[in-house]
């Protein structure tokens, strides 16, 4: 039986979408006839387009590759006991993915929004007059805080009306140690909750298709949520890179990008992968999930490649487009990382209560970040 709330978040989910869909076609028109005849091409030495080909059809495969090790390696992690979701070496990596993330929206997603919506080939009114990148971004944030925000609150409400409430249970082995799942974490048993108390079902693995929640059903929905508006996240993200990358014939410039693409793609995958671990979906859904994280790029640079002697990276409506669907990501990401990813794990009991572990996943954090960051200067 699925989540009661799962319905409510997917249209939530649309929402969003819609209005970031809205807010591009809005602006799309108002530049497509503002476009100056050095903003619609190309130049230099660097632009061949038959020494390019090569190099993105490896790229393909390179960041295919890298994204399926990246977000697969933390959904195998339970076969390797220091990697499990309760030992302090899995909060170490979560904490180093944490910190990708944080320095893919603020380092690598937001200053790209900047540069394509402060270029000199769009309007001096109103894209020079007003900070549309931080504007849209701050939105973004907030709208990702109400999806976050009511989805839980639509569940707890579900829970308060007394009515028996199931969740799946992952058939993937024992669970987080985190009070997630239940106390086992395997069909073997189950608990139902209904109202003020709960009742045991010992039986099989076919008498039990779910394990029931107490008090770590908000917990395991909250984990469910942050799987899924991330992933929306990085799919927008790796959708838009991709397509740059693919469109571009600049050789001096997709040569940097693979390596950093890469290593990017793998770590960022880390995270992700360590949410939906975390999640406990079945496998299918978390093969749903790491299956379309680790497409999105390769397929955005397919449809560069399709596209490129008609889509134009510097025209005014790429610029704006992919502007606009930048800072979106900027936002989401940033708020993701901050709120849902550091901030629950560092003022959760684990980390509370040792402050070694926090001065680990601190740097683990640093290292992240700067790691990123740094690949800002090719990428």
């Amino acid at each position: 039986m699925a989540l009661p709330s799962s319905s409510s978040l997917q249209s939530l989910l649309r929402f969003t979408l819609f209005l970031v869909a809205a807010g591009v076609a809005s602006s799309i028109p108002r530049a497509a006839a503002v476009a100056p005849e050095d903003c619609t091409a190309e130049s230099g030495s660097c632009v061949n387009r038959s020494k390019a080909l090569p190099l993105k059809i490896v790229a393909i495969a390179a960041i295919l590759t890298t994204s399926v090790i990246g977000v697969c390696s933390p959904l195998f992690s339970r076969s390797i006991p220091a990697l499990r979701p309760d030992r302090n070496l899995f909060v170490v990596v979560k904490a180093f993915a944490s910190g990708i993330i944080l320095a893919t929206g603020f380092m690598h997603v937001l200053p790209d929004s900047f540069d394509m919506l402060t270029s000199p080939c769009l309007k001096e009114n109103p894209w020079h007059k007003f900070p549309f990148p931080s504007f849209v971004a701050m939105f973004s944030a907030i709208i990702t805080l109400m999806v976050d925000s009511m989805a839980t609150s639509l569940y707890s409400k579900k829970m308060r009306t007394g009515k028996p409430v199931v969740i799946p249970a992952s058939n993937d082995g024992p669970s987080s140690g985190n009070g997630v799942g239940g106390g086992h974490g395997d069909s073997e048993s189950g608990f139902h909750f209904h109202g003020g108390h709960h009742h045991f079902h010992a039986g099989g693995p076919k008498d039990d298709e779910a394990t029931a929640v107490t008090g770590g059903g908000s917990q395991l929905l909250r984990y469910r949520v942050v799987a899924m508006v991330l992933e929306l996240g990085i799919v927008v993200h790796s959708v838009v890179i991709g397509l740059s990358l693919g469109a571009s014939n600049n050789v001096c410039t997709i040569k940097g990008l693979v390596a950093a693409l890469c290593f990017h793609q793998m770590f960022e995958g880390m995270g992700l992968g360590g949410c939906i671990l975390q999640a406990e979906y079945k496998w299918l859904k978390k093969a749903v999930m790491a299956f379309f994280f680790s497409v999105t790029t390769p397929a955005g640079i397919a449809l560069g490649i399709g596209l490129s002697t008609t889509y134009k990276d510097n025209s005014p409506a790429a610029l704006i487009t992919v502007g606009l669907l930048n800072a979106c990501s900027a936002g989401l990401l940033i708020y993701m990382a901050l709120v849902d990813l550091l901030a629950a794990e560092f003022m959760g009991p684990k980390l509370q209560g040792s402050i070694n572990l926090q001065v680990k996943c601190y740097a683990a954090v640093l290292l992240g970040a700067g790691g990123m960051a740094l690949m800002a200067k090719w990428a």
